[in-house]
């Protein structure tokens, strides 16, 4: 009688947590980040509000000062970030065809119409730290394409040096 008590009581309280688990989780969990398309399609909501986004660092780091403008392209598009230039000083790669950049998680505010910077929407970061490390991307030549402009080339230098042998066979003439 006793175990089947202590079952039912495990029982219970697997039950009670596993549904504070599927709809308290949302409030439990760390809080997730925001993508742009929210951002930019709902931009009064989010003006004003410190938020979490993060994503690649695409094109350069612009040094202004004491500060510097990051792009960053969650996938979707692409995010201006004003930050401090000393929260910038650990990324090593910006994202262009030769390389992918890094991975930046940013907490700061966000500004649908930033005053400071000519009405453009903005993040001004609060925190900025590397997710994950970009890399260098290896220009890989499609074999077929190569093979291709190599026959280009040989069919070229045939056409010239036919081309020179009727002209000199025509001189002769």
């Amino acid at each position: 009688m006793q175990n089947k008590a202590y079952n039912f009581s495990k029982a219970v309280w697997f039950t009670f947590g596993l549904c504070v688990y599927i709809f308290l989780g949302e409030f439990l969990c760390a809080a997730q980040s925001i993508v742009s398309s929210e951002l930019i399609d709902n931009a009064k909501k989010y003006d004003g509000q410190v938020v979490d986004f993060e994503g690649e660092v695409i094109g350069d780091v612009m040094h202004r000062g004491r500060h510097v403008w990051l792009n960053l392209n969650d996938g979707r598009n692409a995010v201006s970030v004003w930050a401090e230039g000393e929260d910038a000083r650990d990324i090593q790669f910006s994202g262009s065809y030769k390389g992918r950049g890094d991975w930046l998680v940013i907490k700061g505010i966000f500004h649908r119409a930033c005053a400071e910077h000519g009405g453009d929407l903005d993040i001004h970061a609060q925190s900025v730290s590397v997710h994950k490390r970009g890399k260098p991307i290896p220009e890989i030549l499609d074999p077929v394409k190569q093979r291709t402009g190599i026959m280009s080339v040989m069919i070229l230098v045939a056409v010239w040096v036919l081309s020179r042998f009727v002209d000199k066979k025509r001189k002769q003439i």
